[in-house]
């Protein structure tokens, strides 16, 4: 019991240490993310109904390169979508709101998805690998590609930036891995006020 403690109390002081160098070195803004904060100034009165709970970049961040995996078991780095507009998503099956939201972000990723926009939905499952997979399965869930982190490290990675307080939670991502815009708790993301907004986003 001790033992375990000391390990978690090593991992809890780990944790800290990272969120705080992190939330430092974004505490006085990214200087290449400046021209995101000024989209999300730009984007902020379409900011309304099914998503009047996304709350704009009030000043310019850097999301962190998140690692995961891929439905083959590869890793995966969000840099990887450098060059596009990213909706990041994280979702788990044991979070009701996130099962509510996958088919509206199933259906934005079939409306707007292609070379300049992606919704990357990475799950969060920590037990059961192929759970997910087969809920998506059966919900229906076919536009989306299978991403996965067992650790759930990319959920600290974004608590440690002031991005993830609880599931599900949601990044809009400039192409140059800048945030634009981030909501906690799920939307309706395939209506059409969500859809403008990622349409204004693209116009960059």
């Amino acid at each position: 019991m001790i033992v375990a403690g000391g390990i978690a109390g090593v991992t809890a002081g780990l944790g800290a240490i990272y969120g705080i160098t992190a939330l430092a070195r974004n505490a006085g803004g990214d200087t290449a993310c400046r021209p995101a904060v000024t989209l999300a100034k730009q984007i902020a009165p379409l900011v309304k109904g099914e998503v009047a709970a996304l709350t704009v970049a009030p000043k310019p961040l850097q999301v962190p390169d998140l690692t995961f995996r891929d439905a083959e078991g590869r890793d995966r780095k969000l840099s990887e979508w450098r060059g596009r507009t990213v909706l990041l998503n994280l979702w788990a099956t044991w979070c009701v709101p996130c099962r509510k939201e996958m088919p509206a972000l199933d259906a934005l990723q079939t409306k707007l998805g292609g070379e300049k926009f992606e919704v990357v939905a990475i799950n969060i499952d920590t037990r059961d690998a192929e759970k997910p997979k087969a809920w998506m399965k059966e919900t229906g869930i076919h536009q989306l590609g299978y991403f996965a982190d067992a650790s759930a490290k990319v959920f600290q990675d974004l608590k440690g930036v002031g991005r993830a307080f609880g599931m599900p939670t949601t990044l809009l991502v400039d192409p140059d891995g800048c945030e634009i815009a981030s909501l906690a708790g799920p939307a309706e993301w395939a209506s059409d006020d969500a859809i403008r907004v990622v349409e204004a986003a693209l116009k960059r």
